[in-house]
């Protein structure tokens, strides 16, 4: 070898540092899977001229890849709103939303009937690290302003009750809260972001559980916090990195890829769901559905007023002369519906709750039991619900 000869590399360094690129021009319909934890700087004054708070470049794994830049873009479409952040799950949403907005000496207002994880990290939240917590009536309505305080900053909604489905007056409750210079943040995962156009009915801030019918699959764990307000965005992003929230890319493209199919399947589910309900609204054995298409549904002329469907998931009251052991036996007796948390997949689920444990003041007696009407034959359906009734006796 002479002098000037440059020396190979090592076959280490050669795998390392292939020289392959692939060509340019691939085109298909799926969104490509980028996955990161170091992003590459051409130099030195590229890594110090970009910013992570600025999503038109990209600085480092956890705050994105082309990957989850595209979805958060679709979701803020969905929405209509402007800003989207991922996090790793429904509740670390919420989690993002209470971390940008409460600090010590804050007053948060949170629904009654408000999702149980969320009530429980609000509840340690008022433990823990000094926020006041106040629970309110779900249709209170406008009279929400009596219960807001001079340190009140957050005000959360969900619409409905994600058990009990009652239906809020969101724009009611919002006009009060602006009034007094309070944010709104609602989880608009029910209707995911379809049927209900929260943004054009005053919410300030947007959450939602994308393991429902945004995955479609009981298979992904993923939560959106979506904005239109820049300053919000920005409060989000610092609380977003503060907490280090980063989602995984498969997981990503998963939601990514079925993301097309969005409406179509909840309106697949809202058409079962609404037959399945007015069936159950005909038995003796129900004394109560709580579906918002149906009057017996507290709110369901705000969601005649303000809503545009209804997806696959409601409650049902059982007549109180049925036991908890009987209503357990119905549960279990089921075949096509399995049992077990969580919604918006192909498959039916039930499941019994103890609401009077899970709520301040609850006026119905009787068990409550919540359907999740996934995307089997409607007339199978009510056939397995029927068996099962048979066996309350």
């Amino acid at each position: 070898m002479s002098e000037n000869t440059k020396p190979e590399p090592g076959f280490n360094t050669r795998i390392v540092h292939s020289e392959y690129e692939a060509p340019e021009g691939f085109a298909a319909f799926s969104v490509g899977i980028h996955h990161a934890s170091t992003v590459l700087f051409d130099n030195v004054a590229t890594m110090r001229e970009r910013s992570w708070l600025d999503k038109s470049s990209y600085t480092y794994g956890l705050h994105g890849t082309p990957t989850s830049f595209t979805l958060e873009a679709r979701l803020a479409e969905i929405e209509k709103g402007e800003h989207c952040l991922l996090t790793p799950s429904g509740l670390a949403a919420i989690t993002l939303v209470n971390m940008a907005f409460l600090q010590s000496g804050d007053h948060v207002l949170i629904p009654d009937n408000v999702y149980g994880p969320s009530r429980d990290q609000a509840e340690w939240l008022s433990r823990s690290f000094g926020i006041s917590v106040s629970f309110y009536d779900p249709l209170i309505g406008a009279g929400i302003a009596a219960l807001i305080e001079e340190r009140t900053c957050l005000m959360w909604v969900e619409a409905p009750g994600s058990v009990s489905m009652e239906v809020p007056d969101v724009p009611a409750i919002c006009a009060v809260a602006h009034a007094r210079g309070v944010l709104v943040a609602l989880d608009n995962t029910w209707s995911a972001g379809i049927a209900f156009a929260a943004f054009e009915h005053g919410v300030d801030i947007i959450m939602q559980a994308l393991t429902k019918y945004q995955s479609g699959g009981s298979d992904v764990l993923m939560g959106a916090v979506i904005t239109r307000d820049e300053a919000l965005n920005a409060r989000l992003q610092m609380a977003h990195m503060r907490l280090g929230f980063g989602v995984g890319m498969d997981d990503v493209y998963l939601v990514l890829r079925n993301l097309p199919t969005l409406q179509l399947r909840f309106n697949a589910h809202d058409q079962s769901a609404r037959k399945i309900a007015s069936w159950l609204a005909s038995r003796p054995e129900i004394s109560k559905v709580l579906h918002p298409t149906l009057p017996d549904c507290p709110g369901h002329d705000i969601w005649q007023r303000d809503f545009t469907g209804a997806g696959g998931l409601f409650s049902v009251l059982f007549d109180a002369k049925f036991s908890e052991e009987q209503t357990d036996r119905f549960v279990d007796s089921l075949k096509l519906f399995k049992l077990g948390y969580s919604w918006g997949g192909a498959h039916s689920l039930c499941i019994p709750y103890r609401i009077q444990h899970m709520r301040t003041n609850w006026p119905e007696s009787g068990i409550l039991v919540r359907f999740n009407i996934g995307l089997e034959d409607t007339q199978d359906l009510i056939a397995d619900i029927q068996q099962a009734l048979t066996m309350l006796n």
